[in-house]
């Protein structure tokens, strides 16, 4: 087809590409089926890790210093501002793409320089972030949907009739919120579990566990694989509850991407998820299944993707020889001012960030010596009641002996009575008392 007319080389960028979540693993499907189809990507970013790791081991190249570069790309897919403005005055002859994929994140501001001729929203909201943030023209964007792997998430979930297990599939809750473990006990659900990144349990390769699962809480990315597993999908994070998709609500939650603005209408309460899971219908999430790997798939957003670098690049070559090195660097300049009060304030919150540290560790070093000298002095008065201790029962020893002393003599009864008062009252009450105050904890 024409979008595949010749091999192209494709800086790709983002804010990471350490742990597995949306943008990276977005960067790391594209990359992979643009090598399978003959394209040269490359990926950059300055924090790397297990993404890069998985990039490389594809052999797909990975850099996190611009100048290891020596062939200069057809064109660069810029995702994350500050990447794909490092990489566009890196590469000042080459015409930028770049990719909004968030509502919220300072990261995913979109930034206007002359070399990003045109802009791509995962969905509707993004769309409108760069309608309203950056002045971006409407006929310069483009909506391409999330897209989910179907060659990598093969198997597909048989539904029961009602559900046995539930999967909450989200990088920012660090354990299965009580409302839904809650929710699933009392709809009968009797297995619940959690991964993502906050709770320890990473899912590097969900392909391998979503179809275990009846039910999967999530949103976004992760909901669109799960859907595509074959699992009833209930969007939910950040303690806001989106509902169950459905074959009436999908078209309009796809639109949104089964985000942020999807999970404005409720908070995540136990009989509010109650209500969302009476709502499963194993045939209907099998309708929703469906729907998805036909419309869905990575290939087709992989064609969508060529045709907008190829259209880019042409437009490129009519418009690059009016453009001026003055504009660039007008464009620059802005960008810059208005990164600065950001990179300041970050400035000012590291330096009090160091003085709280140095507070804490002050702080922590006088609780030593605090503890310290507490602990010497409990060791003394724990030395010193064990000697009246010793005395005591020395005391009582000694008693014993009077006892038997007086006995032996035939002392009338009164006369032992009032002896033992008396060393009760001039020995044994002092020690016992002395005892009790060391006992006692200091206010």
């Amino acid at each position: 087809m024409q979008a595949d007319r010749r091999p192209l080389r494709i800086l790709m960028t983002n804010n990471t590409l350490d742990q597995p979540a949306g943008s990276e693993l977005y960067l790391r499907d594209l990359a992979l089926s643009l090598m399978r189809r003959g394209h040269f990507p490359v990926a950059y970013s300055q924090s790397l890790g297990p993404v890069a790791d998985r990039l490389r081991a594809a052999t797909i190249p990975v850099v996190d210093d611009l100048r290891d570069l020596s062939a200069v790309p057809d064109v660069i897919h810029g995702q994350h501002h500050l990447e794909t403005m490092t990489a566009a005055l890196r590469f000042p002859q080459v015409p930028v793409t770049y990719t909004c994929h968030g509502w919220i994140p300072w990261q995913e501001w979109p930034p206007v320089f002359p070399n990003i001729l045109h802009y791509v929203a995962v969905d509707d909201l993004c769309r409108e972030r760069l309608l309203t943030s950056a002045g971006v023209p409407a006929d310069q964007i483009s909506v391409l949907h999330n897209f989910v792997d179907l060659d990598r998430f093969r198997k597909v979930r048989d539904l029961p009739d009602k559900p046995k297990s539930a999967l909450v599939f989200s990088n920012s809750a660090a354990q299965v919120p009580k409302a839904i473990r809650d929710a699933c006990t009392r709809m009968g659900i009797e297995r619940v579990d959690i991964v993502g990144q906050n709770s320890g349990r990473s899912a590097a390769h969900p392909e391998t566990i979503l179809a275990d699962y009846d039910v999967v809480f999530a949103k976004a990315r992760a909901a669109i694989e799960a859907m595509a597993s074959g699992c009833a999908v209930v969007v939910m994070d950040y303690g806001q509850l989106g509902g169950l998709v459905s074959s009436s609500n999908l078209q309009s939650m796809r639109g949104l991407n089964f985000g942020i603005r999807t999970l404005q209408s409720q908070l995540l309460h136990q009989d509010k998820i109650e209500r969302e899971l009476e709502r499963y219908d194993a045939s209907d999430a099998r309708a929703v299944t469906q729907w998805i790997r036909a419309n869905a798939g990575l290939e087709a957003a992989v064609d969508r993707w060529l045709e907008i670098y190829h259209r880019t690049i042409e437009h490129w070559n009519d418009v690059a020889g009016t453009l001026h090195d003055s504009e660039r660097l007008t464009s620059a300049s802005r960008y810059v001012c208005q990164l600065a009060p950001r990179v300041k304030a970050r400035e000012q919150a590291e330096h009090c960030k160091n003085l709280a540290q140095a507070d804490l560790r002050a702080a922590k070093a006088q609780l030593e010596r605090d503890t310290a000298v507490a602990a010497n002095n409990d060791a003394r008065h724990k030395a010193r009641i064990a000697e009246l201790e010793r005395e005591v029962q020395g005391l009582r020893r000694e008693l014993q002996g009077l006892k038997r002393e007086l006995e032996r003599h035939r002392f009338p009864g009164l006369a032992v009575r009032m002896a033992w008062q008396g060393f009760e009252k001039q020995v044994l009450k002092p020690c016992r008392r002395q005892i009790a105050s060391f006992r006692k904890p200091k206010s």
